[in-house]
């Protein structure tokens, strides 16, 4: 009868038949010339630990570098930045099973936190366990972007204006809100480039410098989009990399329209009538206060038809209806007056009203829409 016992290649014990465990995975080291339990452990190391770990942190907003880039770890504190680098730093002998550890944080001074690690696992069905210490500096820095915006870095400005009139204050607050919804969506993703440098209202409207031209870019859209007009760019050559390529910063124009919905125009030498302008988008669009039809400006003409403001829906008063005329006409109460005055009769009035909002203007007075928008 043959013995098939294996025997220890460095001391001569016998090993026990492993050829059906994991002794035979490849990746296991020592798997080619299986050791006894006792020559094994004496090579063996639970886990391999670094003797120091140094992490840069950020002073100003609490990022850590690694690698070669900072990245933003949502830490609540740097003990908490301790763990994680310390977590990624070790590593278990890949024989262990059954691996079980937790750490213990040590503060020593506010620069250095001694992190007290334990394992415990099996292997070759023997429980071991094993305790490290590993020593964390902090070494607080600036990162580029906090560096960036000390430095009131910019590569890109947003002018917000407006055509023959001042942004509203409303426009202006939109466009910071747009701003910073914009930058905290790209933040979101990982853009640590994303940030505003300044904001600064002007006498004719809103300066706003920001860190790149795609966030510019953005800005400018958005503001076209929600409330109409026109953008226009323009770069100016300020320096050139390491690389020696040229670097250009973008200055975005946003022109927004001379009307805004609301506000009521009376068209030069068009002769129909006052309109409420509904949209600025586009063609200007709004509501003749004379008879209800729709308006819309042509293609030449844009969203600023030649026309002069009479004022806005926020400028209109309540007034009594005397009564109803015809299907054309209706006698309403001169607000200063008090005087009974018949005006046309647009068809957004209702027959049963009572009372009226009515705009007094140089052009006459005029029923507006109870909604104010002139839709219904």
């Amino acid at each position: 009868m043959t013995d098939t016992r294996a025997f220890c290649p460095r001391c001569g014990a016998p090993v026990p038949d492993r050829s059906e465990s994991d002794a035979s995975d490849p990746l296991r080291p020592g798997a080619e010339v299986d050791l006894c339990d006792a020559c094994y452990f004496d090579d063996f190391e639970f886990v391999d630990a670094p003797d120091r770990i140094d992490v840069r942190v950020c002073s100003q907003c609490g990022a850590v570098h690694r690698g070669r880039r900072w990245v933003d770890v949502g830490a609540k504190d740097y003990t908490d930045v301790a763990i994680d680098e310390v977590s990624e730093a070790l590593a278990v002998h890949v024989d262990v099973e059954d691996v079980a550890w937790q750490v213990e944080p040590e503060e020593v001074d506010q620069n250095t936190i001694r992190m007290h690690c334990y394992f415990t696992g099996v292997v070759r069905g023997t429980p071991v366990e094993e305790q490290v210490t590993v020593p964390v500096k902090i070494s607080r820095q600036t990162c580029t972007r906090c560096g960036r915006i000390a430095g009131d870095y910019y590569a890109s400005i947003v002018q917000i204006r407006a055509e023959d009139r001042t942004p509203s204050s409303e426009e202006l607050e939109r466009a910071k809100e747009i701003a910073e919804r914009i930058v905290a969506d790209m933040e979101a993703t990982g853009d640590r480039n994303a940030f505003i440098t300044e904001t600064n209202e002007t006498p004719d409207g809103l300066n706003m410098r920001v860190s790149t031209n795609k966030i510019g870019k953005k800005i400018a859209n958005k503001m076209v989009e929600e409330f109409g007009g026109t953008v226009t760019d323009a770069e100016t050559l300020v320096t050139e990399d390491s690389d020696g390529n040229e670097v250009y910063r973008v200055t975005f124009a946003v022109r927004l329209p001379p009307y805004v919905p609301g506000d009521v125009i009376e068209l030069k030498d068009d002769g129909d009538g006052p309109v409420l302008v509904r949209s600025a988008h586009g063609n200007l669009k709004g509501t003749r206060l004379t008879t209800g039809e729709r308006y819309e400006a042509s293609y030449e003409e844009g969203n600023s038809p030649d026309a002069r403001r009479l004022g806005d829906v926020d400028d209109a008063v309540e007034t009594t209806v005397v009564t109803v005329e015809d299907e054309n006409a209706v006698q309403v109460l001169d607000p200063e007056t008090y005087q009974a005055k018949t005006i046309a009769r647009p068809d957004y009035f209702a027959p049963d009203a009572e009372t009226v909002p009515v705009l007094k203007s140089r052009a006459g007075l005029h029923i507006l829409p109870d909604n104010g928008t002139g839709n219904g």
